[in-house]
């Protein structure tokens, strides 16, 4: 039984590589019979050209080609493009990041139209509550912290009535069903302006770093998030915050690494929400002037399939690329290589060209801006964080 199972499907392989058929040319296709019964054998006529209906005059009448396949059949009509159509895309996708400042207004982003800094008390609560009603029901919070709290060891980051745990403790308060990612980074707490704590010569400490990153993470867990994100890239963080979060009894808290975060050039609008660009040296001290001893190289690949395999080992239970579609090319790599879900960050630079482009008429927003989302999805990612979640989740639910 056993060989005649693997005789079918060697059979089935070879079939499924056998050389197509030739297409017939028109003349053997006109030499066809018609048999109406044994004895009566005669030529089947010849199809007439005729011109098609409501072809415009001039259409060459005499052109027919001889295909087996059609793609073009598939495309025909709505209704079976949506029955054969390979990606779907809905709110349930899209993770909102919502920028929070300590005061009562909303402040307006120059370098992203449309998105403000969001006073943590209302303007959160309103703007959560309207994507929630469109169906988006999970965000992402990101503080802006006053620049008298920032410190070169960044220990606001830790503080249990900082802005971001005031933040995610009236949302679950407000509403208690909605999914809360953190940022666990120490840059919106920096004077320097970095992801990690700046030695005086200009490295960026490591360990030390990932000391503060879990008792960020946990200080975020305590809060009431429900993920946390370290988007920082130091070298054993997943680990080390997952050890933390169980030792502190939050073993029910998930984390979204920042898997293959790159030493991008499209988070110029982001680092203008939250004043988190490097810092100038000063002082005598070196202060890197960019993030490249910790993020990744654009130019790499496989870089980002070793920091998967790392970060899956060590506890992530989802994994991120940011940027988004400059790199689908990792988005699909790492699809191909785990189990877990993928994360895309549609980062601010991505948000901002299609925002100025719309706003120029260069190109139509509704449909360049799900183009844009559905290429993320079709690449591989299972979840979206876009600063489009708003407006896009609206034109979805036209």
């Amino acid at each position: 039984m056993a060989n005649l199972s693997g005789m079918q499907s060697l059979q089935t392989s070879q079939s499924l590589h056998q050389p197509r058929p030739a297409v017939r040319s028109r003349a053997s296709r006109n030499q066809l019979t018609v048999r109406a019964d044994a004895g009566d054998e005669r030529p089947m006529p010849k199809t007439q050209n005729r011109p098609k209906a409501n072809a415009p005059e001039g259409t060459p009448t005499r052109v027919e080609l001889e295909l087996p396949m059609r793609p073009r059949r598939n495309r025909r009509s709505p209704t079976i493009r949506s029955a054969v159509s390979e990606t779907h895309m809905s709110p349930a996708n899209f993770i909102l990041p919502v920028f929070v400042h300590d005061g009562e207004k909303n402040d307006p982003i120059l370098t992203m139209p449309g998105v403000d800094r969001l006073g943590w008390r209302h303007g959160l609560i309103d703007h959560v509550r309207e994507a929630r009603s469109y169906g988006v029901n999970q965000v992402v919070i990101f503080p802006k912290t006053p620049d008298h709290l920032k410190t070169q060891t960044c220990e606001e980051a830790f503080n249990p009535n900082g802005l971001a745990q005031r933040s995610i403790a009236i949302l679950k308060d407000t509403f208690p069903d909605i999914e809360v990612y953190t940022d666990v980074a120490l840059d919106p707490y920096s004077s320097d302006g970095h992801d990690g704590i700046v030695r005086d010569d200009g490295v960026i400490m490591n360990d030390e770093t990932v000391e503060y990153l879990c008792r960020q993470a946990v200080s975020q867990a305590e809060a009431g998030a429900d993920v946390v994100s370290p988007s920082d890239m130091m070298d054993g963080r997943v680990g080390a915050i997952r050890d933390a979060l169980d030792a502190n009894g939050h073993q029910h808290v998930s984390i979204m690494s920042y898997t293959a975060k790159y030493a991008s050039a499209f988070y110029g609008p982001f680092r203008d929400a939250l004043a988190s660009a490097p810092q100038p040296s000063k002082g005598g001290r070196i202060i890197p002037p960019n993030k490249k001893t910790y993020q990744q190289d654009p130019a790499n690949y496989r870089e980002a399939l070793r920091e998967a395999q790392l970060d899956e080992a060590e506890g992530a239970d989802i994994m991120m690329v940011k940027p988004g579609m400059p790199y689908l090319d990792i988005i699909r790599l790492l699809r191909d290589n785990t189990t877990l879900p993928i994360a895309a960050y549609h980062v601010s630079g991505e948000y901002a060209m299609l925002k100025f482009a719309a706003q120029a008429g260069a190109l139509n927003e509704r449909d360049s801006v799900l183009e844009a989302l559905l290429s993320m999805r079709r690449a591989g990612s299972d979840l979206i964080l876009t600063y489009y979640a708003l407006e896009a989740a609206k034109w979805l639910n036209e």
